[in-house]
């Protein structure tokens, strides 16, 4: 742990302060509303006549007026911001991009794979949640829940600007940003799309969701995800393994050392929960996704968890399921639901 202002926030549960994190750049921590997470940082790094952000925050009143701030904080303003680099498009991350490019005249940039997403998820909605319908049916999920957890996200609609990326973000390119070694590295797993930003000069990753210091993020799947999403979001993890970096700036909690050990703990927690899925389903022949999940240990009690949660939970058993199914340790059986039998090939 490095950050040691955000760490003492995080443990007295309160916002952290506006840093300067190394010469030319500063962390802006955005609040998220009614959500763990608290808020999300979004970093700012001083270019030629202003500056460009590292995400942007939800698209509520609350988030806007905290990034203004913070911006002023910092010596800037809303409108001296040149670009918004978006680690990944959920709402926390890409909510507020289209407000300050509305502000400004910012350009937005965005991996392909999640630009690809955003009419689907943002815009045009009905096709999504027929689909996520399905889905669930398939997990398991009981009838009484499934008009819930279908609905759960479109709450969070609001809390986005819809804007098309004026740039997209290739891997292994450098961001054109001036005065900034910025390389892109692609880490698909938490969302399509997701990136890094690597500055070999200044040993630094900016790690958005897919290196956080003591959660990982949620890993699912869903109707616009790759069929085997936690299969990336592991081989993701490696590629950022041994990148020559002295610090982690994550977009939640704080900032870190040791990012090839986290790498590693990340990689263990997996491990561990495919044991203890396959350990149900040996005790449990037959489960459903919805058995499974509600059968597993979560951090707070399974009725205490509120339904989008909830539904980001049976994704994240379904990603596990599909990367022990590909190396034939579970089989999967019928549908509508599905059910899954453990193999003797472990």
């Amino acid at each position: 742990m490095t950050g040691v202002l955000q760490k003492d926030a995080w443990d007295r549960s309160v916002m952290p302060p506006v840093e300067l994190v190394r010469p030319g750049l500063w962390s802006i921590p955005v609040p998220i509303p009614e959500n763990p997470l608290r808020y999300v940082l979004v970093y700012a790094l001083e270019i030629d006549g202003g500056v460009a952000l590292v995400d942007a925050g939800w698209n509520t009143d609350v988030a806007w007026d905290a990034l203004n701030s913070g911006l002023t904080e910092i010596g800037s303003t809303v409108t001296d911001v040149k670009a918004v680099l978006v680690t990944h498009i959920h709402p926390d991350h890409y909510g507020l991009a289209g407000r300050v490019r509305e502000a400004s005249g910012a350009w937005i940039a965005l991996h392909p794979a999640d630009a690809a997403m955003l009419e689907g998820r943002y815009v045009e909605v009905d096709d999504l949640l027929a689909k996520i319908s399905e889905l669930l049916e398939d997990a398991g999920v009981p009838p009484e829940k499934l008009p819930d957890l279908n609905m759960a996200s479109m709450v969070i609609r609001s809390q986005v600007t819809m804007a098309e990326p004026d740039v997209l973000l290739e891997d292994d390119r450098q961001v054109p940003v001036d005065g900034w070694d910025l390389r892109t590295i692609w880490t698909p797993g938490h969302s399509p799309g997701h990136v890094c930003f690597f500055s070999e000069s200044r040993r630094l990753l900016l790690s958005g969701d897919h290196v956080l210091p003591r959660i990982t993020p949620n890993v699912g799947i869903y109707t616009q995800q790759y069929a085997n999403p936690l299969g990336d979001f592991l081989e993701s993890q490696l590629k950022v393994h041994d990148l020559p970096v002295d610090e982690v700036l994550p977009a939640h909690e704080y900032r870190f050392a040791g990012l090839g050990e986290r790498v590693d703990e990340i990689i263990a927690h997996h491990a561990d929960r495919l044991d203890q899925i396959e350990r149900l389903l040996m005790e449990q022949p037959g489960s459903t996704a919805w058995e499974i999940t509600v059968a597993l240990t979560w951090s707070r009690p399974w009725d205490a968890i509120p339904d989008f949660m909830q539904r980001a939970a049976v994704g994240e058993t379904l990603a596990h399921l599909v990367l022990v199914e590909n190396h034939g340790r579970i089989r999967r059986v019928g549908s509508n639901p599905a059910q899954f039998y453990a193999t003797d090939r472990r």
